[in-house]
């Protein structure tokens, strides 16, 4: 099966120079966990994990404890924290070839990209959970 049928094609993508702050807002108000990182041609160039961000911002903001230094992390850049080697699938690519890539390289999501590496979705484990609990329900009805 074609990892086109099950993928998210629904994705949120910010700048390489965007404020850690926009990604905060971003997961803090969507229930992604990954946000895809263009360069100014809308290229692929990383991305960005809800604990990529976990890890680079301060633990005390939000908190009594929090400081003006606390503050300053979410004016990081993006760029600063994404991941940039990535692991991509083309839109051909099957369920097999992305379980086998989240596996061998202990990822957590797959962009999916054209030919030009322009992001046309992104399958996530839990997209694969998903697919699989469907295929079993409907075995057993």
């Amino acid at each position: 099966m074609s990892i086109q049928s099950i993928m998210t094609a629904r994705v949120v993508t910010v700048e390489m120079d965007d404020r850690l702050a926009i990604v905060k807002d971003i997961f803090d108000s969507t229930q992604f966990h990954h946000v895809l990182v263009l360069d100014e041609k809308g290229v692929l160039a990383g991305i960005v994990s809800d604990r990529d961000l976990l890890k680079a911002l301060s633990p005390y903001l939000g908190s009594a404890a929090e400081t003006p230094r606390d503050l300053a992390t979410l004016n990081k850049r993006v760029h600063q924290i994404m991941s940039r080697r990535l692991v991509t699938l083309g839109p051909d690519a099957t369920v097999d070839d992305a379980i086998g890539q989240l596996l061998a390289h202990r990822i957590s999501c797959i962009p999916i990209v054209d030919r030009g590496y322009r992001p046309l979705g992104i399958v996530s484990w839990r997209d694969l959970l998903s697919f699989f609990a469907s295929r079993i329900q409907g075995n057993r009805q």
